[in-house]
């Protein structure tokens, strides 16, 4: 049997993969959105399941509010001691580990160093009990890029030793190289890294007789004669069966960096990654090969929410740290609460909202759709709504008027795009809108758009709006969202309810729904 490339066509960004007995790890990025660094298992490779974050929040009021493009970077993960330990570079604040005895448990946390710019972290404990740490360079924050540093650290990961040092200069022949993975293969020193750039890379190998080098440097994979723009950084792994295999990552633009997995072998102690397609000697990614293992469970990432208890499942991250006020103060059963909350700093948009729950998207094209209703208790401008988030986003939803309600579209730009940026919004459409609840939905086209809709019943929807172009993030794809707010900024002790959030991917939910059915708000009988 044979699985397809992609194996998750998902934003789980610079991926890192373990095997711990017969059960598989995986971490990835997830930069200002928490909880964050997303830990996913699986028993074959290709199915996986979102089972914990190693982050719950950010020890720094900084990211109290939505910082785009800064927080967790690329995460490495590793099995040491008994315990799961995940380094989490943060590039404008240093290196955090965290670890835990139980991946589905709580992680500790503890700051290994304070730097500017150091990123993508990852240990090596030698066989003589000494430890290491390599790490690349971020010329945005610390000025310099294109290296590879080292440093020794003590083995419990609290401290580091001595001064780091420059092992590889990539900046001729492997230049943004960045990524590294490191390991001690036959008494040898192995470094996977990714070189030039995101979109258009390649992945690297690195291998010395002595940790701090000197290192000998050979392209292992890259794209050849494939469709599969820029295969690189990711992590290697063996399975039981003593077979090797790599994951990582492709950027796909509007929806960020899918994974992929490919046959991995070594060939005179040098790793050869994917199949040689073109007769280069060098490995190109595959389209399909053989599944790892047969008869494993086929996990799949939550998509769809019930909000059994009156919280959102592991699918959901919040746009910066996570807090209680986010919620409603009572709780409902199969219903989701967030408070119509204010921005205390600025303009309650949606790009500068911490309050907003996100989604990666798990597919090229879907449809997600949610039952929403405002409450009693609340104030002029409270609006509950469902959205996208990116460097172009939309959302759409039920507001609050002085006289009822409405139906409120409203599209965003954003001009500045990291830390809290600069956006603006407009109003794209509205109309009035007789009851407290309404059903809305959002279509992702396979062409790389976006539209919203409105329905009385959860059957027949109206389309709202236009199309409009779907927009990565910083150094994210465009994620699904929910939010609840005042969108006046008006101090309220009003909330949005949330119920049936559901996900469904095009080919099983295709658009015939969308065109416009004879209704109209005043229409609507009682819902």
């Amino acid at each position: 049997m044979n699985y397809h490339n992609p194996i998750l066509y998902a934003d789980y960004s610079d991926p890192d993969v373990i095997r711990v007995g017969e059960d598989y790890y995986m971490v990835a990025s997830s930069f200002t959105y928490l909880p964050g660094v997303p830990l996913l298992h699986s028993k074959d490779l290709v199915h996986w399941e979102l089972i914990n974050y190693c982050v719950r929040s950010l020890p720094f009021e900084k990211y109290d509010r939505p910082s785009h493009g800064s927080g967790t970077w690329a995460p490495s993960i590793r099995y040491h001691g008994g315990q799961f330990v995940v380094f989490i570079p943060l590039p404008d604040e240093g290196i955090l580990v965290a670890r835990s005895d139980d991946p589905r448990g709580e992680f500790r946390i503890n700051l290994l160093c304070t730097s500017l710019g150091w990123i993508d972290p990852c240990p090596l404990w030698d066989d003589d009990g000494r430890a290491y740490m390599v790490f690349a360079l971020a010329a945005s924050r610390c000025g310099a890029k294109n290296r590879l540093m080292l440093t020794e650290m003590d083995p419990e990961c609290t401290h580091l030793i001595g001064t780091p040092k420059m092992i590889f200069n990539g900046e001729v022949m492997a230049p943004t190289i960045e990524g590294p993975k490191i390991y001690k293969r036959d008494g040898e020193y192995l470094i996977l890294a990714p070189a030039g750039g995101v979109a258009t890379g390649w992945q690297t190998a690195l291998r010395a007789k002595s940790v701090w080098g000197p290192y000998e440097y050979r392209v292992v994979m890259h794209r050849g004669s494939t469709s599969v723009n820029g295969p690189h950084q990711g992590g290697w792994v063996t399975g039981p069966d003593g077979k090797d295999w790599f994951v990582h990552f492709q950027d796909v633009y509007e929806l960020g960096r899918i994974i992929h997995l490919q046959p991995m072998c070594f060939n005179g102690g040098w790793p050869f990654i994917g199949s040689d397609l073109d007769g280069d000697g060098i490995g190109e990614p595959v389209d399909e090969w053989r599944l790892p293992a047969e008869g494993q469970p086929a996990y799949q990432i939550a998509q769809s929410d019930n909000f059994p208890d009156g919280r959102p499942g592991h699918q959901w991250q919040w746009q910066a740290n996570p807090k209680a006020r986010y919620f409603a103060g009572s709780r409902a059963l199969n219903a989701l609460r967030l408070a119509c909350l204010t921005n205390e700093k600025r303009e309650n948009l949606l790009w500068y909202a911490p309050n907003a729950l996100t989604q990666i998207p798990q597919h090229s094209s879907l449809t997600a759709a949610v039952k929403v209703c405002l409450s009693d208790t609340g104030a002029t401008g409270d609006m509950t709504s469902l959205g996208v988030i990116g460097h172009a986003y939309g959302y759409f939803g039920l507001q609050r008027t002085e006289s009822g309600f409405r139906l409120a579209l409203y599209h965003g730009e954003v001009a500045e795009k990291t830390f809290e940026g600069a956006a603006a919004e407009t109003l794209e459409a509205a109309v009035d809108w007789p009851r407290d609840t309404v059903y809305l939905r959002l279509e992702i086209f396979p062409d790389k758009t976006y539209g919203f809709a409105w329905s009385a019943d959860g059957k027949e929807y109206v389309p709202i709006g236009g199309r409009y172009p779907l927009r990565r993030g910083t150094w994210t794809g465009a994620k699904l969202c929910i939010w609840a707010c005042s969108r006046e900024n008006r101090e309220s002790r009003g909330y949005g309810e949330f119920t049936h959030f559901c996900v469904s991917p095009a080919a099983e939910n295709p658009s015939q729904n969308t065109a416009a059915k004879d209704i109209s708000p005043e229409s609507i009988g009682n819902i």
